[in-house]
């Protein structure tokens, strides 16, 4: 929907009640979404990990993937602006991301480290995939923290840019704003050292070279997944 996030359909009772109260409720959640936070604030409450959260949460939602974490310590999202320091719910939600851009920060990333799980499906994948998202504040923080124990030659990266747009998100803006180019190139460029395979969509096949000439395997196709992304998925694993 508009807001970017949350579960489709869902009611805001609790969050008009809150209202009512005469809280802040700028961070509009809906209700199952407060279900879901107040059975994850009472499992960590109660001794369990992230990960382990996590992974609970996943049975009960009947979810099919194996969704884990990078860390089980805590590492927060900081936007240095010009209105100063934001959280990431600040800076994407309240400010609805106007306030201009000077630096991005991972508080907390000096003293976390991969969870054991995390750490075992590494070692165990046939191919990682780094996913089509923004490379500034989805990907880099997982990069910063599990750089040492990704296989180059077994990753590849999806590009995140199709011409010239980003499909979702402020990607292009945020790339601009902290002056790096928002392209496919500039993208390989920060993934050069961790990734051996990059997906360039085929209305930017004309990257191809460039990107080539940073050491990558290059496949060009329709990277857009229309279909739940089954196509693309079998152009990573058979091409790459």
């Amino acid at each position: 929907d508009e807001a970017g996030y949350g579960v489709m359909g869902d009611t805001f009772h609790v969050l008009d009640g809150l209202a009512r109260a005469g809280e802040n409720t700028w961070f509009r959640i809906g209700d199952r979404d407060f279900a879901t936070h107040l059975v994850r604030t009472e499992m960590l409450g109660r001794g369990c990990s992230l990960t382990e959260t996590s992974l609970e949460l996943c049975r009960r939602l009947g979810a099919t993937a194996r969704v884990i974490p990078m860390t089980d310590q805590v590492v927060r999202t900081r936007f240095t602006t010009e209105q100063g320091e934001l959280s990431f719910q600040e800076y994407y939600v309240r400010e609805r991301l106007k306030p201009a851009l000077h630096s991005i920060a991972f508080a907390g990333m000096a003293d976390a480290r991969p969870s054991a799980e995390v750490s075992a499906a590494l070692d165990e994948a046939d191919r990682v995939i780094i996913g089509p998202s923004n490379p500034l504040i989805s990907i880099a923080p997982i990069l910063e923290l599990m750089r040492e124990s990704l296989r180059r030659d077994r990753t590849v990266a999806v590009t995140p840019i199709v011409g010239g747009i980003a499909l979702k998100g402020p990607t292009v803006e945020m790339m601009r704003a902290l002056g790096r180019d928002p392209d496919p190139v500039e993208v390989a460029r920060m993934y050069r050292d961790v990734a051996a395979g990059f997906v360039l969509d085929q209305r930017d096949r004309r990257l191809a070279p460039a990107i080539e000439a940073l050491g990558y395997r290059v496949v060009v196709c329709d990277t857009v997944m229309r279909d739940g992304g089954r196509t693309l998925g079998r152009a990573v694993l058979r091409d790459v």
